[in-house]
């Protein structure tokens, strides 16, 4: 059987070019949201919650704020922001009308069977005196744009402090 292991090897070598010779990107996006939001427009939905987002006026503010400003910066994209409640924007990342959604939400938001979840990329403090993992959402099944927001968000905690 020693023989069967090279087979092997050629053979996975091959489907892989094969696949990359057809345009398939892994991960990747069914609905295309990184593609379209790339030198185009990241749609946040964004609910107020203390220093995550703040909504003063015109323009919101808080840490959340700035990582999604400088996450669009880094895909030469503007925001077009949406306020609203958090079941509200959830809707919208299921009609897909919205791209993300922040505000300060944990890892324990009951909104898992209706939207995908970043990485926690930071940790909070609750009134009780316990602490979550703070995450975003996104839409169900777009890898490729929650794999280079959960990239960006594990860059910026790590240099600027964003969710802690």
């Amino acid at each position: 059987m020693p023989r069967s292991r090279p087979v092997a090897v050629v053979a996975a070598a091959v489907s892989v070019l094969l696949l990359a010779g057809c345009g398939i990107r892994i991960p990747a996006d069914p609905q295309g949201t990184l593609d379209r939001v790339d030198g185009g427009v990241l749609r946040a939905g964004i609910t107020p919650n203390g220093d995550f987002v703040r909504i003063d006026g015109d323009s919101p503010s808080g840490s959340e704020i700035d990582a999604l400003i400088a996450f669009a910066d880094s895909l030469d994209a503007e925001v077009d922001w949406t306020v609203g409640s958090e079941e509200a924007l959830v809707r919208g990342l299921e009609n897909g009308d919205l791209d993300v959604v922040a505000g300060g939400l944990t890892d324990e938001t009951p909104w898992t069977d209706k939207a995908g979840m970043t990485r926690p990329y930071g940790e909070v403090t609750l009134a009780d005196g316990s602490t979550a993992r703070v995450v975003m959402l996104v839409p169900l099944g777009e890898n490729a744009f929650v794999s280079r927001l959960e990239t960006f968000l594990t860059d910026e905690a790590a240099t600027e402090g964003v969710g802690r």
